[in-house]
């Protein structure tokens, strides 16, 4: 996958398991991500808002409406296939195809299949963070 034009590309990222502890990895990546001129739309049922954006419970929860273009996933791998799940039921519904993007560690060989199985990009064990310095800024 040639990150450069995906992440020049890319303006709506869906943010899963983003957390409002400023301690956190997925905060801060998700904070760079925003100040870089991205629209981040988080992912995570135990808050209402993060980093002044309304938080969503689930991906069903994100609206079909809105053009996504990349979905990070920041949970543990035991997790990413129902992760996966839900971002394919999202895509049918929406009729949206976007990248789904495990952070380091995150994937799985399920999670892996389900993407192909419903024809959804997909990129494994790459921090979006480290890529966005090296590719674009």
């Amino acid at each position: 996958m040639d990150f450069r034009k995906l992440l020049t590309a890319a303006r709506n990222i869906v943010i899963i398991g983003c957390s409002a502890e400023p301690n956190r990895t997925s905060y801060g990546i998700a904070a760079k991500l925003k100040s870089s001129g991205y629209a981040i739309m988080p992912v995570n049922p135990n808050y209402e808002e993060i980093l002044g954006e309304k938080c969503y419970d689930d991906m069903r929860s994100v609206p079909g409406d809105i053009k996504v273009d990349i979905v990070v996933i920041f949970r543990n791998k035991a997790y990413t296939g129902q992760m996966v799940r839900s971002i394919a039921d999202w895509s049918e519904k929406s009729g949206q195809k976007p990248v789904i993007w495990t952070q380091l560690d995150v994937s799985s060989p399920e999670a892996e299949d389900l993407a192909l199985e419903h024809d959804l990009p997909y990129v494994r064990n790459h921090c979006i963070a480290v890529e966005y310095a090296k590719n674009v800024g």
